[in-house]
């Protein structure tokens, strides 16, 4: 008898819970419930099921939100005791497929818990206006909850196939004597040329354990190109790539896609494999892969980040719209700092209108560095979509999918660090006039590679110089670094009394920076020098136009 009593107390109790049965209810308390069943759905997924709908449902997914807590938590604990394991596990393509999967059932279970949340909410049972709040707050916590996590699998997912398209399979490599050494190309196959050239050309020698970096520039003209003893290369041009003005550095790679890709056999690019091979036979060092930026979409992956912000320290010219009334199709980017649009990237990098090569690869080197130092996690999250799409667009790489994780690190790494530097020509050998990339002396050329791979390491010095508009003269290194990463290689011995612009061989106190009645130097003023004829005087006024810092 009193276990009937008690039943049917019991019962009564049930029948009269305002959170079971808001029938009985007050508005007031059913408005209350309402609001708090939707955020038990937001905070403790499986809640608002477990205290007034079905309980089993709510046990299943009260389970599910405990283990993704523990995830959580232990991806917290590990990027705490292991930040770059955590950040390698990440970019592994198979990992992301399974995270992406995961994230999609977890949105759609989420979306489900809320409409069940609604249907145990009884949105009929709410006064009018509630009504409209409790619908508004529904939608705009789903698009906070599944739509975040269907976002999350989406982003995953276009970041699995962009790794895959783009990089190779196979297991990944390591350092070399403690670095890693790969040749970034930028590669200009135009309508009005003959196959593919590449006319940037870089080797990045990056420290594995601290990210310092050596960045050694190989002009476009570069002459007698020797290659690795292992090379095929090395029967076919025994005495290096030395058939003259028509044997350049940037000319190998249209040639032994024309007539020799049958000494790589199975390689997807022979072309990059032979660059990489006349890189090592240059420099001496280990060449491990390479990295092909298509020139055409280098300007879409800038305005994928955002743009880039550099300073200019000089006058730089750029091809644009003809000026009115003339035949004059000079502009300039003025001296300061500049957020410049991929396009305008692209103009900045390439310019050597009234100055030469060696003037554009220093430009180069800044943007390089600029970009490393810009292409951050806040850019990648806020513009991942955009920044991927451009990437599969105009990146070719034999650099392994298992290698992303630990380049990835390198890069936060290299941020901290401002670049060492070297140029294979002027200002660093001598100056445009001694023709060093015509007459490279190899053993010079390996000995500085030496010294500047010493000073890009751990137990070298960590305190950067403060950026400089003209570089300090050293016979030792002729490297350079700033925390900004302007471009201030040092000119060798040779070039020592001039400025920063040695290229050009003209002495900085030497070049105008106003017009003769005091007045300071604007485009309009270059335009009337150019349509005057004075292009002495307009290339003495941009001589030092290789003069840049990176933010």
């Amino acid at each position: 008898m009193e276990n009937r009593n008690s039943r049917g107390t019991d019962r009564a109790a049930v029948l009269t819970d305002p959170v079971r049965n808001p029938e009985g209810a007050s508005a007031r308390t059913r408005s209350k419930r309402a609001l708090f069943l939707l955020l038990l759905t937001v905070f403790v997924p499986g809640g608002a099921q477990v205290v007034a709908g079905n309980r089993k449902l709510g046990r299943v997914a009260l389970t599910v939100t405990l283990c993704c807590w523990f995830a959580l938590l232990a991806a917290g604990v590990l990027a705490l005791i292991n930040r770059d394991l955590l950040i390698d596990l990440l970019a592994r393509p198979t990992v992301q497929l399974v995270l992406a999967v995961v994230l999609g059932v977890l949105a759609v279970g989420w979306l489900a818990l809320f409409i069940n949340t609604i249907a145990l909410i009884r949105p009929r049972l709410l006064a009018p206006g509630m009504q409209v709040i409790v619908s508004t707050a529904t939608v705009l916590l789903v698009l906070a909850t599944s739509g975040v996590l269907g976002y999350g699998t989406y982003v995953l997912n276009t970041g699995r196939q962009t790794i895959e398209n783009v990089f190779a399979s196979g297991p990944a490599f390591d350092p070399i004597d403690g670095r890693y050494n790969f040749l970034v190309m930028g590669g200009d196959a135009g309508a009005n040329r003959i196959g593919l050239r590449p006319d940037s050309m870089s080797i990045f020698s990056v420290e594995a354990s601290s990210g310092k970096t050596a960045v050694i520039s190989l002009p476009r003209n570069f002459q007698n190109a020797q290659f690795s003893a292992d090379s095929p290369l090395k029967q076919v041009f025994p005495n290096g790539f030395n058939c003259g003005n028509e044997c350049i550095l940037n000319a190998l790679y249209p040639t032994v896609e024309e007539k020799y890709a049958n000494l790589y056999p199975g390689a997807k690019n022979p072309g990059a494999e032979a660059m990489m091979d006349a890189a090592e036979g240059i420099t001496g060092i280990k060449i491990q892969a390479y990295v092909l930026i298509d020139m055409a979409g280098f300007a879409d992956f800038i305005d994928a980040m955002g743009g880039v912000t550099v300073t200019s320290g000089g006058w730089v010219p750029y091809n644009g719209k003809y000026w009115e009334g003339t035949r004059v199709r000079t502009h300039w980017f003025e001296p300061g700092k500049h957020t410049f649009t991929g396009k305008q990237a692209l103009w900045f990098a390439r310019s050597r209108d009234f100055t030469t090569d060696y003037h554009r690869i220093r430009r180069q080197q800044c943007l390089q560095q600029a970009m490393i130092n810009q292409f951050n996690p806040q850019t990648v999250l806020t513009r991942f979509s955009q920044i991927m799409d451009a990437g599969k667009e105009i990146l070719q790489t034999d650099i392994p999918q298992d290698q992303l994780g630990s380049f990835v690190n390198l890069a936060g790494k290299s941020r901290q660090n401002a670049f060492k530097r070297l140029t294979l020509g002027a200002p660093d050998f001598g100056t445009a006039a001694d023709r060093f990339s015509t007459y490279p002396d190899f053993d010079q050329i390996r000995s500085r590679v030496k010294t500047l791979l010493a000073e890009a390491s751990a137990s070298a010095p960590t305190k950067a110089a403060k950026p400089s508009k003209s570089s300090s003269p050293s016979s030792s290194g002729g490297s350079s670094e700033s925390p900004s990463g302007g471009s201030a290689a040092s000119p060798s011995s040779s070039s020592a009394s001039a400025s920063s612009s040695g290229a050009g061989n003209v002495p900085k106190e030497d070049i105008p920076t106003t017009q003769p009645d005091g007045s300071p130097i604007t485009e309009d003023y270059l335009v009337q020098l150019e349509l005057a004829g004075q292009t002495g005087l307009i290339s003495t006024i941009a001589s030092n136009n290789d003069e840049c810092s990176a933010e």
